[in-house]
């Protein structure tokens, strides 16, 4: 008997968020799949050099996803890309992602009729049968707006219009107008993507119909501190009148799921996933902040750059009334200056009127005069500094990452080979150092080794020689014995990754109730080949994460699903 799957990726959808919610009966489409089907947990991880850890990076996950290979083997890691030769930074918002010409996505393995809607981190692959759309909505999901049949996305765009969110959420949380508008807008995406998908899924001409919904990821990123108490600003962000604006998100995107399930044919298996989840946002500043000035301090002694603290006294408050329009202007304005009236004048000019550089380090009027679209990372501000430097941060969206500047691979490199080894030592220690000034906890989980050695330059290892794994602790302000403190700073986006996702199924020979194995990203594509009864390609790295008993689901399982969405 032929086989159908509607499989939705929701974005970043977060566990620990969707458990209690379901259990409430708060998301009762969602809920239902669980209680109907089988349900568990993913957590990805991945390793270097023996050492294992949690995985949370969303670009990889979904090209992990859709490969079923880790990147040890694809060598994606990352979006950004470093120049050793010109010691320069690249983020292409469109093509910066996997390119699939090595692997292909599962779906373009089989001879199978697909349709793919909005998967993020995809593109349109030849010879793959049925309907692609990408980039009409979506967290900035790294790939081009388009389609095959080239007409499919001009005839949404057309009918539709376009997605409110794509390419606008930026999580600038003091901005009040920002906040009233993405609120309104994930509920117009939500409202609209159903309509789209329910019309692609009742067309029925597929065997596989995969769809990807942003909705999570964007609410995660920008609501999260009106909604969850572990957030640091929760006590003065919480809605007044008891609203919960990220529960209202999931709702909506819950009643967007059992609209698009209920169009299904009875017989398909119905999937929902996500690779990662939402926590209190710490890697924002601790990779695209903190490190760059943790490593300017480390190599030149006695320097600062930005926001000198006294240990001998508690930390300031934390910043809660941002003044500019953006982060990175946030923080410039943090410089370290002993001239009150330089400070001020920094803090309240225009921005036209700061100078490309101030105490050695770039502005950020001065990277985008220089054609740096990343001039949003405060991390950038050091990097005319690194030929100079025995070490430096790249910029990360989730661990930190720790670059040697090794003599004949860097264009001015300073460390020897012979010496690649003992430097490595000395930042581990040296980071290992770091702590919470608020907490007293310590910073570094773990610092992991990508290479053997100065001479491992295998082109699948990422950029970084060091990859520092940080523990889950939200903070504004860090400090160590060596360096001294850094902070307060402004924080950044309210939520942030958490490696933490989950896989359920309902379906034909699924036992309602029943518990799945914890899985990994690699295991969504060998999970949904096995669902649609198709071998799993011998390059996977991924299993599949259940076996199928023969059975049909009950139709009255099926008739109360599609009620559900009321």
């Amino acid at each position: 008997m032929k086989r159908r799957v509607l499989a939705l990726g929701l974005d970043a959808a977060d566990p620990t968020l969707m458990e209690p919610w379901m259990d409430q009966g708060l998301l009762p489409n969602l809920n239902f799949l669980r209680q109907n089907g089988a349900y568990g947990h993913l957590r990805t991880q991945v390793g270097h050099q023996g050492q294992h850890e949690n995985f949370s990076n969303t670009e990889p996950l979904w090209v992990m996803a859709m490969t079923g290979c880790l990147p040890h083997k694809t060598g994606f890691w990352d979006t950004i890309e470093y120049d050793p030769k010109h010691y320069s930074i690249q983020l292409d918002s469109v093509y910066g992602g996997y390119d699939y010409k090595e692997y292909k996505p599962f779906y373009a393995l089989n001879d199978l009729n697909t349709t793919a809607f909005d998967v993020p981190v995809t593109r349109v692959i030849e010879d793959v049968q049925g309907t692609q759309i990408t980039g009409w909505g979506g967290h900035h999901p790294f790939y081009p707006s388009e389609s095959s049949p080239p007409e499919a996305l001009a005839m949404i765009l057309q009918k539709f219009g376009p997605n409110p969110i794509y390419r606008q959420d930026n999580g600038k949380w003091w901005d009040q107008q920002y906040g009233a508008w993405v609120q309104q807008a994930l509920a117009e995406s939500c409202k609209t993507r159903a309509t789209i998908a329910k019309a692609l899924v009742k067309r029925q001409d597929w065997d596989l119909c995969l769809m990807g919904i942003g909705e999570t990821h964007t609410a995660g990123h920008d609501l999260y501190d009106q909604s969850q108490a572990d957030h640091p600003f929760y006590p003065f962000r919480q809605a007044k009148n008891g609203a919960d604006p990220l529960l209202k998100a999931y709702q909506q995107v819950d009643q967007a799921v059992g609209q698009i399930y209920s169009a299904a044919p009875t017989d398909t298996y119905l999937v929902s996933f996500s690779l990662h989840g939402i926590g209190p946002n710490h890697t924002d500043l601790l990779s695209l902040f903190f490190l760059g000035e943790v490593l300017y301090r480390w190599n030149f002694p006695g320097t600062v750059g930005f926001t000198d603290g006294d240990l001998t006294r508690p930390p300031a408050d934390p910043r809660r009334s941002p003044k500019r329009g953006g982060w990175s202007d946030e923080i410039w304005c943090q410089l370290a200056d002993d001239n009150g009236l330089r400070r001020w004048w920094r803090r309240h000019c225009p921005t036209r009127f700061w100078p490309d550089q101030d105490n050695g380090l770039t502005s950020p009027v001065g990277l985008k005069r220089q054609g740096q679209s990343q001039s949003w990372m405060p991390i950038l501000a050091y990097r005319h500094r690194w030929p100079t430097m025995r070490a430096f941060a790249l910029p990360g969206f989730a661990d930190g990452q720790v670059r040697i500047n090794l003599r004949g691979r860097e264009a001015n490199g300073q460390v020897a080979p012979e010496d690649y080894n003992a430097t490595c030592d000395e930042l581990i220690e040296m980071l290992h150092g770091l702590k919470d000034s608020r907490s007293g906890l310590p910073l570094v989980k773990a610092v992991q080794r990508t290479r053997a050695g100065a001479e491992d330059e295998s082109d699948r290892h990422p950029h970084a020689d060091l990859m520092v794994i940080w523990n889950d602790c939200p903070t504004d302000v860090i400090e160590s014995p060596q360096l001294g403190r850094i902070g307060p700073v402004t924080y950044n986006r309210p939520g942030g990754h958490r490696a933490r996702g989950h896989f359920m199924v309902q379906g034909p020979g699924i036992k309602s109730g029943s518990q799945l194995p914890t899985g990994q990203a690699v295991d969504v594509a060998a999970t949904i080949l096995h669902l649609l009864g198709e071998p799993r390609p011998e390059h996977f790295d991924g299993q599949a994460l259940l076996s199928l008993d023969s059975g049909p689901m009950d139709a009255s399982q099926k008739s109360e699903l599609s009620r559900s969405d009321a």
